[in-house]
Parts: structure tokens; sequence; C-alpha cells
């Protein structure tokens, strides 16, 4: 799977500060007390309401959590809720932050406690910094060699391999080999607004 640049990029995040900004104002929030509740700094947030900033997953099952929203419709206008979401191939929208490609398996907002994707981890994927945040993550290995780091353990995963763990435990996931690897990972949601701090 190919990198998307800056420029494919800057509609997305355009459409994701607007949406971010919208369900601040909606609850009454100010960008002070949003990173009060999740730990984020105002200066990070404020540009990734105003499109310029590529958040990290970590950070998107932060906000998601912290409005009680699906990880999808942060990137979609509000919708009615649906029975039933289909998300098809020809209209999957592929992010790009901290060196993971990923596509939302899901939409809307009739759901929010699961958040499945489709994520590439890019073979030239830079740093070490470990991520946390609230809820449990699920992955199962598509295709490539996944290095999964929990703290100071360190898992190595083929395809077919799944792992399954607390997301406020510090984690990292790297490509092994050379290639990029792809995954199909799902997060799971506290069951209440966040509280707690993020590094």
């Amino acid at each position: 799977m190919n990198s998307v640049n800056s420029t494919q990029l800057q509609p997305e995040l355009t459409k994701l500060g607007i949406r971010l900004r919208r369900l601040r104002h909606q609850r009454n929030w100010t960008l002070e007390a949003l990173a009060k509740q999740t730990g984020i700094s105002e200066a990070y947030l404020s540009r990734l309401e105003g499109g310029e900033r590529q958040p990290s997953l970590s950070i998107l099952f932060t906000l998601a959590g912290a409005y009680n929203v699906a990880i999808s419709s942060l990137f979609e206008p509000e919708q009615t809720a649906e029975s039933c979401v289909i998300v098809r191939a020809a209209n999957a929208v592929i992010q790009e932050g901290q060196g993971l490609l990923y596509t939302p398996l899901s939409s809307g907002n009739r759901f929010t406690s699961l958040h499945p994707m489709r994520v590439t981890v890019t073979a030239n994927r830079q740093g070490d910094h470990l991520y946390q945040h609230e809820g449990e993550e699920w992955l199962y290995v598509l295709t490539g060699q996944l290095q999964l780091t929990i703290e100071d353990e360190e898992y190595f995963l083929q395809p077919g391999d799944a792992a399954h763990f607390d997301g406020r435990t510090p984690h990292r996931l790297s490509s092994v080999g050379g290639s990029d690897v792809e995954i199909i990972l799902v997060a799971c949601a506290p069951p209440h607004p966040l509280r707690g701090s993020h590094s």
C-alpha cells in the first residue's frame, strides 16, 4: 500500500478538524477542559481542530472515547443512527498518522464501543515512542511480520497470529523484515468518558 502524501491528506485533516471543533462546541467544552480530560495539550488540540496535525491512532482513540463516538465518525458529518453499517471497499478512505496507514471498517454514529480498522504498519516507520489510551486492543496479522512492544516486552507475530492487550499499557507496532505489515485492529472504548492522562 502506497503512502499518502500531505496534499492528498489535507482535505481529510480539514474535515477532521471541523468535526472535532463541532463535537467540542456541542458539549460546551473549552480547549482547556478537553485538555484536562484527555491529557492532550491545548496547543495540540487547537492545531488538530485547525487541520494542521496528523493524529496518531492513540490520539483518535482518546478523542473518540472522550466524545463517545466511533473513530470513523470523526471523519464524517453527523448522520442518523443506522441499524446496520456497511462499508464498501470502494468507499474506503485511507488515513495516515505516525507511520501508520489506517482505514476504518465501520462508519456512522450507530455503534461507538468497537473501532475496527485495517492498518498498515509501514516498513520505514521511525521513532520508538510508546502510545497508550483507554480501552482494549485486539489485532490480527494478515501479512508481514509484526513486532508488538508492550512496555518492556517484545512479541513477534506472523500472519495468522493475534494479540489482545490493555490499551492503557504503553505499546507500539513495528514492522520486521523490511516490508509493510497488514493487520486488522479492533479497539474497544471504555464504557465512560475518559478521565485519565495521555502521554
